[in-house]
């Protein structure tokens, strides 16, 4: 297939230039950043490490996310508890449910960004040595 993975997303905001600098600062998302410690930062992309990504349409009306959202974000991180603890010390609003965990899948907490848009954080579960 010629196609390799996910190139970019795109999203309306009401302030770009500000929700920009949030997912920045509290993600290390965006232009400018990298996930990949062997390619140097590039203004214009945010470098992701590779790995697994769920692409899958949501029923109309699923309660999963936002009801007035027509998407919602997952982002693969490496350390949720670390993570979470920065969030929470930014005062970023985290929840976790333990329903959502499941040991074959990994470990799920959600936040919302400035403009209200549900962030899922997932952590792949540790491959048994």
């Amino acid at each position: 297939m010629p196609v390799l993975g996910m190139g970019g997303l795109f999203f309306r905001a009401r302030d770009p230039a500000a929700l920009s600098a949030w997912y920045r600062t509290h993600l290390n998302v965006g232009g400018g950043c990298s996930a990949d410690d062997s390619v140097p930062p590039n203004e214009w992309v945010w470098q992701v490490r590779g790995g697994p990504m769920v692409f899958s349409p949501f029923k109309q009306d699923s309660d999963y996310f936002g009801a007035d959202k027509a998407f919602m974000m997952n982002f693969r991180v490496s350390d949720l508890d670390g993570l979470l603890a920065q969030l929470r010390d930014a005062n970023i609003e985290v929840i976790t449910k333990a329903e959502w965990d499941h040991p074959d899948v990994g470990r799920f907490a959600r936040i919302h960004d400035p403009e209200g848009n549900a962030i899922e954080l997932w952590e792949q579960p540790v491959a048994p040595t």
